[in-house]
């Protein structure tokens, strides 16, 4: 049964005050503001999934919960025309049933010269390929967690090779950045093993080839890697291992390498630090600006074994997503298969002196014996179906789930010029893990049913309403219902 929760309600309606003042602040008129009052109001096991998850983290899987966002922008000009250009955000919110009640969704400062990038802070992003509010996610970087502050430089939107004329572009990036969930994770995990103060890297380049602009092929190939390293190592609470970050280890960080004496047992046989990444493949065929048919496949690797062709590539993430010719009643439709079973197979050795084989099974996705695994303060970085450790009743830092399959699909339109509406709906099935493998196959469905509003006569206004529910022994029973108004503009405009 639902229960209507009072007090956040009188949180939510105190703090709203602020809004309205926030609006007619008198800044320069290229700053745009964004205000946003969100609520959920569910019953039986959490907040439904689908309206918790791929939320940039600022979400809850608690019952009955709610939040105020503020934030205020300069926007980055990005058109090639543009030599220089620079951005800034701040974006601050409170929230109520939260991991945290003060959050800092976003802070951060960006510089383009020409096609060269640089990003410092804290800022919501995406996977590096495909960008989509209709799929269940990045394998990589999916926009589930809360953004990890960094420094990233590179060449971020595409840039044309010379004398191909449009032919070939490239993309790429690298950055270092730390976690900021040590509070959070000392508080929930209690007596779990732990590590805090961890490091971050990540990397990525991407190809395109072909120029739609005289034939409608195009074709994407990206390669992109992350790596936790550095951080202290607790168990019931006490400092265990204190992980060595002087300048060798970040090198190591980029160009992954055996660990030293220093390091673990695991690092010194394999890679120092928890390493992951991804092979991205698109296939796109765009006869106008008003529609498209894209196919991918994202390929999952947490060692050389998955990266090269060592084993058979049988896990990823299949994908086809279109844009229609311009129609009231669907716009956009994903549909999305997402197979990890494999894994490499479930058995791992290292070699010996005895025994001089090495077979690179159980590569265990998204899991560390080190680190806390792909996630950040709580919340799953990469595809959210492979359920994320805040959902774990042990508080135990681990993603118990990983052997997973999926089909998931999505759909938008606008049926009336000022109504939109989307609808996403997943069906999982999960083994566990090879480690600690479910005595039954646990299962789970998640719908999102949700319809937005832009009022022609009150600029800049939108309301979402939405629909969820779960169903399945993954996860538990769930429904409910969620609520979003925001407000978006400039100042003096």
């Amino acid at each position: 049964m639902l229960r209507f929760p009072y007090r956040l309600l009188t949180i939510i309606a105190a703090l709203s005050i602020l809004f309205p003042l926030s609006a007619k602040a008198e800044w320069n008129d290229s700053i745009r503001y964004h205000g946003e009052i969100g609520m959920d109001f569910a019953g039986g096991a959490h907040t439904p999934f689908w309206m918790a998850n791929n939320k940039y983290g600022l979400s809850s899987i608690e019952k009955n919960n709610g939040y105020l966002r503020l934030g205020a922008f300069k926007d980055m000009d990005r058109s090639k025309e543009r030599r220089f250009s620079w951005g800034a955000g701040a974006d601050l919110a409170v929230a109520a049933r939260f991991s945290s009640v003060f959050i800092v969704q976003q802070l951060y400062g960006e510089v383009r010269y020409r096609c060269l990038d640089l990003m410092f802070g804290q800022k919501e992003l995406n996977g590096f390929m495909n960008n989509s509010d209709l799929g269940s996610g990045n394998l990589m970087f999916s926009g589930n967690a809360r953004p990890i502050p960094q420094l990233r430089v590179g060449i971020f939107d595409y840039a044309d090779f010379w004398g191909t004329k449009g032919w070939l572009g490239v993309k790429l990036y690298g950055a270092f950045g730390m976690y900021t969930d040590n509070r959070w994770i000392k508080s929930w995990a209690g007596n779990n093993s732990y590590t805090l103060n961890t490091l971050y890297h990540s990397k990525a380049i991407a190809f395109r080839v072909g120029n739609t602009r005289i034939f409608p092929l195009e074709f994407e190939l990206g390669l992109e890697m992350a790596t936790q390293f550095g951080g202290d190592r607790y168990a019931d609470g006490k400092l265990v291992r204190k992980m060595p970050r002087g300048w060798k280890n970040w090198v190591k960080a980029v160009f992954p390498m055996k660990g030293g004496s220093d390091t673990p047992a695991s690092d010194q046989l394999n890679v120092e630090g928890n390493m992951l990444g991804s092979w991205n493949f698109a296939l796109a065929w765009r006869p106008a600006d008003d529609w498209n048919v894209k196919l991918y496949y994202e390929h999952f690797f947490e060692d050389h074994s998955m990266m090269t062709f060592d084993y058979p590539w049988k896990d990823g993430l299949y994908g086809v997503q279109a844009k229609f010719p311009k129609n009231r009643w669907v716009s956009e439709a994903v549909y999305e298969f997402l197979y990890t079973k494999d894994q490499s197979g479930a058995v791992y050795w290292d070699h010996t002196p005895e025994i001089n084989e090495q077979v690179s099974g159980i590569d265990n996705y998204y899991n560390n014996y080190n680190y806390n695994g792909w996630q950040n303060w709580g919340m799953g970085i990469g595809n959210p179906l492979v359920i994320s450790p805040i959902y774990n009743s042990n508080h135990q830092m681990a993603f118990l789930c990983n052997r997973v399959w999926a089909h998931h699909i999505g759909i938008k339109g606008d049926p009336l010029p000022q109504l939109g509406y989307r609808l996403m709906a997943s069906y999982s099935k999960g083994w566990g893990t090879y480690g600690k493998p479910f005595n039954d196959v646990k299962s789970n469905f998640n719908l999102l049913a949700e319809i937005n509003w832009k009022p022609e006569v009150l600029k800049g206004w939108e309301g979402w309403f939405g629909f969820g529910m779960d169903a399945g022994s993954m996860l538990g029973n769930s429904y409910g219902v969620s609520i979003k108004i925001s407000k978006t503009g400039w100042f003096l405009k």
